[in-house]
């Protein structure tokens, strides 16, 4: 590592002013900080210094996700192997199966085989979103001057996490360019864009292309059109085997159509389709128990959003519908299904964009278990909703701050006139 330091200080001096490769400093600042603390560092009595910086924050939040992707990519190779088992089909003849060939088979009794196989699924999806999302940083970075932000680091993941499986690699480049340049540099890079920049490419993705990032055939990694020894059943044909994701069924069925496929601790612990990263709610939480225990994570965001599900679904199972099943689904359903859980604890708790002030992160947590529960309950054309409420509750922080703020300014001033 000396020697490697040692190389590092050779160069420097090139990418500094007035050097050859001077307007390349931000990539040689971006690798010199991810392999070792900043050189400057403040040391005036007028800071307070902490043993964490921003990029050991992004480092954190970063290794809380990995069980959840971990995990993911395990019950997606399950799911299609599972699949491929029961349908009587061999291999896969697309460039997945190639991938899948050169280090596993098709066993869905084999832990490797199911984690190779969704790996083969996940880590183009996040090769692709670093790749091209780092190369917008370096550019703004290049163009303003600046070192390149770490933001990204934790931007990357959760985009990856987010989407299906199958999706096309162009449409993921696609989705983590308008998430980087329009939903942050655009507003002035990391710590100035008021939306989740992961959500932001995200939600593009769902309105230009809804049949890549929407439906029940998404989710499983699974397609019969790129399966040798195909024995005549189809997807759908195949028994707890169609990829319907549990919203999906809630929204056509009700708790009953649900449970008929899942029992409550099949989702709580990962044994559904869906998206890699939030399928299992058991390796969410261990995420969330290590952004809590650091103080990464705010509890109050995280609390006001399990306050607002809990007194939506309690609403509207009291309210009931005769025609629309999902006023019936228990709250309790809810934490298990779709990404509310992933959305809890690594979206909404984004200190850029969410509220700023202790009462007002209460506040912004309600507003988006009230806002999902409202997306999902009533809207039925969209059973998700928790990515559409995040980023309605991003756009309203600023202005709980204000009231709140104002509030404390008001108390204070009554205080003042009164003593």
């Amino acid at each position: 590592m000396k020697a490697l330091r040692r190389m590092l200080d050779r160069v420097e001096p090139h990418f500094e002013k007035g050097g050859r490769f001077h307007s390349l400093f931000p990539l040689y600042e971006a690798l010199d900080t991810f392999l070792y603390a900043p050189a400057s560092v403040t040391r005036a009595n007028a800071h307070v210094r902490d043993g964490i910086d921003l990029k050991r924050v992004m480092i954190t939040v970063w290794l809380a996700a990995l069980p959840a992707m971990f995990w993911g990519m395990y019950n997606l190779g399950f799911q299609a192997n599972s699949a491929m088992q029961e349908g009587g089909v061999l291999v896969k003849t697309d460039w997945h199966g190639w991938l899948i060939g050169l280090a596993a088979g098709y066993d869905p009794n084999s832990i490797w085989d199911c984690f190779w196989h969704g790996a083969c699924y996940f880590l183009p999806i996040y090769i692709v979103t670093f790749a091209v999302g780092i190369a917008w940083e370096i550019l703004f970075a290049a163009v303003r001057g600046h070192e390149v932000n770490e933001g990204f680091f934790v931007t990357s993941i959760l985009f990856a996490l987010t989407l299906p499986p199958d999706i096309p690699l162009w449409q993921v480049a696609l989705g983590i360019s308008f998430g980087v340049v329009v939903g942050k540099e655009v507003f002035g890079g990391t710590g100035k864009n008021f939306l989740n920049p992961a959500l932001v490419g995200r939600a593009f993705l769902f309105f230009a292309y809804p049949a890549e990032i929407s439906g029940d055939s998404v989710w499983t990694a699974f397609d019969w059109a790129v399966v040798d020894g195909y024995s005549g059943a189809s997807s759908m044909g195949v028994d707890g085997m169609s990829g319907a994701t549990a919203l999906s069924l809630g929204a056509n069925g009700g708790l009953e159509a649900i449970t008929a496929q899942f029992s409550w601790m099949q989702a709580f612990l990962g044994q559904i389709p869906g998206s890699i990263g939030e399928v299992s709610k058991l390796a969410i939480l261990l995420g969330a128990v290590l952004l809590l225990w650091t103080g990464i994570a705010s509890w109050r965001i995280m609390l006001g959003v399990v306050i607002g599900t809990v007194a939506m679904g309690l609403l509207f199972n009291a309210v009931g519908s005769d025609t629309n099943p999902m006023f019936a689904l228990p709250f309790y359903w809810h934490f298990v299904i779709g990404g509310w859980a992933f959305g809890t604890v690594f979206m909404a708790t984004d200190p850029v964009s969410a509220a700023m002030t202790d009462t007002g992160k209460l506040a912004f947590g309600i507003l988006i278990g009230v806002m999902v529960m409202l997306i999902r309950v009533v809207n039925p054309a969209y059973p998700e909703g928790m990515m559409l409420a995040i980023l309605f509750a991003n756009i309203f922080a600023p202005l709980i701050d204000n009231f709140v703020m104002r509030a404390n300014i008001n108390r204070r001033l009554a205080r003042h006139v009164n003593g």
